[in-house]
């Protein structure tokens, strides 16, 4: 089966993964891509957000077999540490994770968000941004969204 995943196309063995193999155990176990995290595997709490042809999903519940064909992205392609995303460099200036567990998943249906939404309201990031998170940051997640459409607007370095 051929997936394309940030950016890069990969085959991996149909011995080894099954067409209804859940995408996340192919991005974590098979191609050990670990930016993806395990968390609830009912697609309740999204730490295992990814984007597939730029809609966030939720890889515990997604058929690898559904996606085949379909540009997938995962944290490991958000940013870099010598080119962060706005929203990484957000979430670093007000001190969004805690834990840090459910933020690969939260950064990634952040950016899904920005991608469809540049200037968010406080009510389009609560409709949008399901992600759980046992430590409570909502209220930090919405102003560095908020800080991150910012940067991303035309004229600003992001």
């Amino acid at each position: 089966m051929e997936l394309t995943i940030n950016g890069r196309k990969t085959t991996v063995d149909d011995a080894a993964v099954a067409p209804e193999m859940p995408l996340l155990w192919v991005l974590r176990d098979v191609l050990n891509l670990t930016g993806t995290k395990f968390g609830c595997g009912i697609a309740a709490c999204g730490a295992c957000t990814v984007h597939v042809d730029g809609q966030a999903t939720r890889a515990c519940v997604t058929p690898v077999g559904s996606v085949a064909g379909q540009p997938i992205r995962t944290i490991e392609a958000l940013g870099s540490p010598e080119a962060p995303h706005a929203l990484q460099q957000a979430w670093v200036q007000h001190n969004v994770p805690q834990c840090g567990y459910c933020q690969s998943g939260m950064l990634m249906a952040a950016a899904a968000l920005l991608q469809k939404n540049p200037r968010p309201s406080d009510a389009d990031i609560d409709a949008a941004i399901t992600n759980l998170c046992r430590c409570g940051t909502y209220p930090r997640v919405r102003a560095a969204i908020h800080t991150a459409a910012a940067l991303m607007q035309p004229g600003k370095k992001a």
